[in-house]
C-alpha cells in the first residue's frame, strides 16, 4: 500500500465527529507498520478481521474483511486462514474461535472489555435457568463464550427480531441488553406477535447515552436528514428513528438512501466508514467514541502477529467450546432459515 491510496480513504473522515481531517503526513507515519503488518500476513498465512468501530487506519490500512458482528462471525467461519486476528473486543474474538477451534485466533486488543459482556457471568445465566426452567435463553453475540455456553440460541443485532419471531417456544429470556430486549419485544408486538419475554438489565454505555430529544434537535435544525438507530438504544429514541439496524444495516440504508443528510446514534467508527464511503453525503450531529473498540491499535496488530503474548491467544476450556459452539451454530441455523437475516 502507497500512501497516497490510504489519505484516498480516509480524506473525507472528520475524526471522532469533529472538524478535524485526516493530513497526507499521517497517512506517511503509519504505512510502515501497515506494510509490517501485510508482509507478516502472508509469512504467517493470517488474515485481520476488523468491526466497523476500530480505528480508520485499522479498518483501511490492516483489516482484510470488515463488518459488523454477524458478518465476521460468518468470515471467521469460512476462512481458510491459518491465523485470525480479530481487531474489535474479546468477546467477538472468542466468536471466531468457537467456529475455528483448531485455528490460532489472536486477540490484539489490550483492553478488549464490554460494558454488556462485561455485566453478565456464566453463574448469573445458571442461576436465572432454576428461576425460568421453561424459557428459551437467547443471548445477544456481545457477551462472553461461558455465557453463551449456558445458553441455547446467540443473536446479533441484525438478526434478534426475526430469531426471537422463529424461536418456537413462547417463553424467552434475552440477555443481557435491556433496550434491544425492549426494542425487539415492541418490534414483535407491532407485527402482531405476543412472546412472554424478559429481559436482563444490561447497557452498552455507548448506545445507552443517546436521548429521544437529540433526535428533535437534529430535526428541527435538519428537517430533510434521515435518521438512523442502532437496536441498543432506548426504545423511545427507536421509535422516533426512521431506521433501526446492525452497522451493516445502517450502511446499506445510506447505500441505497436518496437523502443527503443523515444523523446516526450509534459509535463515531460507522461514521468514519460512511463518510470515506459516501464523501457527498452529509453525517450531522455528534457520535460518541467507545473506549474498547478505539483501543485497537495497528502497532498492537503487529505485535500479535510477530509474537503474541500467552494473554493474546483465544484458547477455551472444552467444555465451554462445545456449550458455546451449539448456541451459536443455532444462530446459524435460524438466521439461514429466516428471510432477511444476515
Amino acid at each position: 500500500m502507497e500512501a497516497s491510496q490510504l489519505y484516498e480513504k480516509l480524506k473525507s473522515i472528520k475524526l471522532g465527529g469533529s472538524t478535524q481531517r485526516f493530513v497526507m503526513e499521517m497517512c506517511e507515519e503509519r504505512l510502515p507498520v501497515i506494510n509490517r503488518i501485510e508482509a507478516l500476513k502472508k509469512e504467517k498465512n493470517a488474515i485481520v478481521l476488523a468491526h466497523n468501530y476500530v480505528s480508520p487506519y485499522i479498518f483501511y490500512g490492516a483489516a482484510d474483511h470488515t463488518g459488523d458482528s454477524y458478518g465476521l462471525a460468518k468470515v471467521a467461519q469460512k476462512s481458510d486462514a491459518e491465523i485470525i486476528v480479530f481487531s474489535a473486543v474479546r468477546f467477538m474474538a472468542e466468536t471466531a474461535k468457537l467456529v475455528n477451534p483448531t485455528k490460532t485466533v489472536l486477540d490484539p486488543n489490550f483492553n478488549g472489555g464490554c460494558s454488556l459482556a462485561d455485566g453478565i457471568t456464566g453463574e448469573d445465566v445458571r442461576r436465572l435457568r432454576k428461576e425460568y426452567p421453561d424459557h428459551t435463553f437467547v443471548c445477544y453475540i456481545n457477551t462472553t463464550a461461558e455465557v453463551k455456553a449456558h445458553c441455547d440460541v446467540c443473536v446479533t443485532s441484525s438478526n434478534v427480531n426475526s430469531i426471537l419471531e422463529r424461536i418456537e417456544n413462547d417463553k424467552i429470556y434475552f440477555l443481557p441488553d435491556k433496550l434491544m430486549g425492549q426494542n425487539a419485544i415492541n418490534f414483535l408486538r407491532n407485527k402482531g406477535v405476543e412472546k412472554q419475554i424478559e429481559v436482563f438489565n444490561g447497557t452498552c454505555y455507548v448506545h445507552e447515552e443517546y436521548r429521544p430529544e437529540s433526535i428533535d434537535l437534529v430535526r428541527q435544525n435538519f428537517p430533510n436528514a434521515e435518521i438512523l438507530a442502532h437496536p441498543e438504544c432506548k426504545p423511545g429514541v427507536a421509535d422516533k428513528a426512521d431506521y433501526v439496524g446492525s452497522t451493516t444495516g445502517m450502511l446499506d440504508r445510506v447505500r441505497e438512501s436518496d437523502k443527503s443528510d443523515f444523523f446516526l446514534l450509534t459509535e463515531c467508527g460507522l461514521t468514519d466508514v460512511l463518510q470515506s464511503e459516501f464523501p457527498d453525503k452529509r453525517f450531522v450531529g455528534t457520535c460518541t467514541q467507545c473506549q474498547y473498540m478505539k483501543s485497537n491499535s495497528l502497532e498492537d496488530i503487529a505485535q500479535v502477529l510477530e509474537n503474541p503474548r500467552p494473554d493474546q491467544i483465544v484458547e477455551l476450556d472444552p467444555e465451554i467450546l462445545k456449550n458455546a459452539s451449539h448456541c451459536v451454530n443455532q444462530m446459524f441455523h435460524y438466521a439461514q432459515a429466516t428471510p432477511g437475516g444476515k
